[in-house]
Formats: C-alpha cells, sequence, structure tokens
C-alpha cells in the first residue's frame, strides 16, 4: 500500500487504533510497537528516491527528556527524507526531513532506573527498504533494545502519558 507522506500520521493513528492502541493514551507498548512494525512496511510517496538514499528510516530512542516534564520516555520513530518541498531550483535545495514520533513517558520506578543513564540512548537509525528487509532490521532493533533491562522494564511498563508527532526536522 501507497500512503502519501502528508497523510502517514493519521494512517499511524488509525493503525494505532487497530491495534487497540489509543495514541494520547499508550497502556500497552508491545501493542504500540506491533502497529510501528506495521506502519514500517507501508511505502510512502513523496520521498526522496536517489540511489542509497536514507530517505525512510527508523530508531528507537529512550532516556529522559526536558520537553516530556523531564520524565522517562520511550519513542519509536519513522524519519522521511520528503522531496515534494521547497523550491528544487534552489542551489542548496535538499529533501526536508520529517519525523514521526510515538512518544511514550513514564513516571520513575524502581525498574525503569537506569534508563536515562545507559551507555547508548538509542539503537541507531536503519534504512532497510520496505519487505523482507525491513521485516529482519525490526526483529534485529528490537533485540537491541531488549538488551537493556531499563528498556525491557519500559516495554511492560504502563506509560504515564504518550503523543503522536509529526514534524520538520532540519
Amino acid at each position: 500500500m501507497h500512503i502519501p507522506w502528508r497523510t502517514s500520521v493519521d494512517v499511524f493513528a488509525q493503525i494505532l487504533r487497530r491495534h487497540g492502541v489509543a495514541q494520547d493514551s499508550v497502556t500497552d507498548v508491545e501493542a504500540a510497537w506491533c502497529a510501528f512494525a506495521e506502519l514500517l512496511q507501508l511505502d510512502i510517496v513523496g520521498l526522496d528516491s536517489t540511489p542509497d538514499s536514507d530517505a525512510d528510516g527508523f530508531i528507537i530512542q529512550w532516556g529522559r527528556r526536558s520537553w516530556s516534564d523531564n520524565r522517562l520516555i520511550l519513542t519509536f520513530t519513522r524519519q522521511l527524507a520528503i522531496v515534494d518541498i521547497g523550491d528544487h531550483d534552489e542551489r542548496c535545495w535538499q529533501p526536508e526531513l520529517w519525523q514521526l514520533d510515538l512518544e511514550m513517558a513514564f513516571d520513575d520506578k524502581a525498574d525503569l532506573i537506569g534508563l536515562d543513564r545507559l551507555d547508548v540512548q538509542n539503537t541507531g537509525f536503519r534504512f532497510p527498504p520496505v519487505g523482507p528487509l525491513r521485516a529482519a532490521a525490526l526483529t534485529n532493533t528490537w533485540a537491541e533494545a531488549q538488551r537493556h533491562a531499563p528498556v525491557r522494564a519500559a516495554w511492560i511498563a504502563t506509560p504515564a502519558s504518550s503523543g503522536l508527532s509529526f514534524e520538520c526536522v532540519s
């Protein structure tokens, strides 16, 4: 299925609902992950299609962020390099980077201690194409995140709040 980039946030919200997840009150992180994995297998129209482009990728991030009331967070992000924006005739034109984030914030609890002090705060971006290569990368990324006890604890905890956002980051 091909979806326009501008509607990707709405499509993700619909997928979340199908998985029994309300975007503003996630109670099941694993269900949210399954919805995110489904979204990542959809082709998005309007992305940079040059060979070896990092136009469509994903990352899992965790830690403590000031914009989340200094709460511990776990975030699923899809990053898109959008080409149908701006003046392509400009000398320095480049695709705009947009990020679609599902951020889940957690209250401090004993099993989450250390989530913000791990040596690594994310899985690193992955840019495999939609299909079997992306499915394999999702499995590997999930396994990488699960190696950290506080991330595993967040995965089974109930977030105190959550939110879906889609914004330009470049």
